[in-house]
């Protein structure tokens, strides 16, 4: 849902700041914030996600049909066109990005959505300056620099979730004091505004100041925690779009935009915890710790690597299996291989359930969504809380793609720089398989002793053609 496209239509024909909406208008858009409502709630849940997302497209649909027909709208012809160009894009979007692209795409959905919303403010401020009320004016200001500041922040966020940017981060002696620097003019210039809205000149200034802020703000933020700015960003453009509710007078963006806005921060807070990380250490790039062991010292002797029959043996052999989907298994697009995988352990008897660590990926779920692209029930899915205590059962734990979220240096040294980020705890398992292309450390750029215990086994190769090689070889074994 993007309540910045239901912005740029109301704006596109009209200027509504009239009287009263028609009665059909105003039921349509209660309909339509309440479909918002139950969205977010059906969203929470597995088995009725597909339902949130029908519930709003449907009311956002709605609201957008309801308002062409107000009576304020005099022109269609531009609304149109914007319309059947914004929907060939998304088109082209859904068919042919791959789902490892998921994070970049909606990272670039923030940055467009906040990006009309300042845009729309800012043909607000300078068709109307001459009767601009102090407050109005300040609204303005408010969505202006949400609105700038995300944009650019998005577009940083993608380029690292792309790698077309450096997904370290990028630090300098006084960033921090300087970042505040920045913020400050732009309340300053923002206030002055509000104060006197004929100051034009500073109008430019305050934008260019809130797009270099939303490069600033992410620059220092490395991609470990890049699943956490993706919901943070996520409520920037929510609380533009708010505040572009009051700047337009239309009640259905405030209510969708502080959804959107109130969801948005929840989760970066969910996500925080996962990580152990407070909502400050994110936002200004800081570690956690500074103490990290050399590769050669963790990894040396240790390592024992293993074949595509072994572990078809160890699998096959096994009462219960659980699988742990990494971003390494996005990279490779191997969750259908996966969901192959899956069913021939369950005809065979296997007991296979799927372990989600909250952070892995690189947006908030990015692995269930993977999972269930691969039509894997809902029901083996499970949240990191429900089966953590549960791994001292497990046979066999297939770990593929993933890194920092099995890296017991989180739970046993607290002078790691991820100490106290709440980890799958997969090396209590009877036996860890990692599939894993080499032994190049995860984003938080340390290497990780699981793989030197001497329960785990190492099988260096791309996620997909070793998991294909691994149902082969089960299949040949009848």
């Amino acid at each position: 849902m993007d309540w910045i496209n239901l912005a740029v239509v109301i704006k596109a024909g009209f200027y509504p700041h009239a009287a009263g909406l028609p009665w059909y208008v105003t039921v349509i858009y209660l309909a339509a914030a309440g479909s918002f409502v139950l969205s977010l709630k059906w969203l929470s849940s597995h088995k009725t996600a597909r339902l949130g997302v029908k519930a709003g497209e449907i009311g956002m649909a709605a609201a957008i049909i309801a308002t062409l027909f107000l009576p304020e709208i005099r022109q269609y012809n531009w609304i149109f066109i914007a319309g059947i160009a914004g929907s060939a894009v998304g088109i082209l979007l859904a068919v042919f990005t791959p789902m490892t692209a998921v994070p970049q795409q909606t990272a670039l959905s923030h940055a467009f959505g906040a990006l009309a919303a300042a845009l729309v403010g800012t043909a607000e401020f300078y068709a109307h300056q001459s009767h601009l009320t102090h407050f109005h004016t300040a609204v303005i200001c408010l969505e202006c620099l949400l609105g700038y500041l995300t944009f650019t922040g998005s577009l940083i966020a993608a380029g690292k979730l792309h790698e077309v940017l450096p997904t370290r981060p990028l630090v300098f002696k006084f960033q921090n004091p300087l970042n505040f620097i920045i913020f400050g003019l732009a309340i300053a210039c923002a206030t002055w505004l509000a104060i006197d809205p004929q100051q034009t000149i500073l109008y430019p200034i305050f934008i260019g100041l809130a797009l270099l802020f939303g490069v600033m703000l992410i620059i220092p933020i490395g991609g470990g925690d890049m699943p956490t700015v993706i919901a943070l960003l996520n409520s920037y453009a929510g609380l533009s779009a708010a505040a572009m509710g009051f700047v337009v007078n239309n009640k259905l963006l405030i209510i969708g935009g502080a959804l959107e806005g109130s969801s948005g921060f929840i989760l970066s807070m969910i996500m925080c915890k996962a990580m152990n990380r407070s909502f400050v250490n994110v936002l200004f790039g800081q570690s956690q710790g500074n103490t990290v062991v050399g590769t050669d010292d963790v990894y040396t002797g240790r390592i024992k690597k293993t074949t595509p029959e072994e572990v078809a043996e160890l699998l096959t052999s096994a009462r219960r299996v659980a699988i742990v989907p990494g971003y390494g298994l996005a990279v490779a697009q191997a969750q259908h291989v996966t969901g192959e995988l899956f069913k021939l352990l369950e005809s065979k008897g296997v007991d296979v359930q799927f372990a989600i660590h909250p952070v892995a990926g690189r947006m908030p779920g990015h692995m269930n969504v993977l999972l269930a692209e691969a039509n894997i029930p809902y029901d083996h899915l499970h949240e990191m809380e429900e089966i953590n205590d549960q791994f001292g059962e497990v046979d066999v734990v297939l770990v593929n793609g993933a890194n920092d979220v099995v890296n017991p240096d989180a739970r046993e040294n607290p002078k790691s720089p991820i100490a106290g980020m709440p980890i799958l705890n997969v090396d209590k398992a009877r036996t860890v398989v990692v599939i894993k292309r080499s032994l190049s450390p995860g984003f938080a750029g340390i290497p990780n002793p699981l793989f030197a215990r001497d329960n785990c086994l190492m099988l260096f190769a791309d996620g997909k053609t070793a998991t294909m090689d691994i149902i082969q070889q089960i299949k040949s074994e009848g």
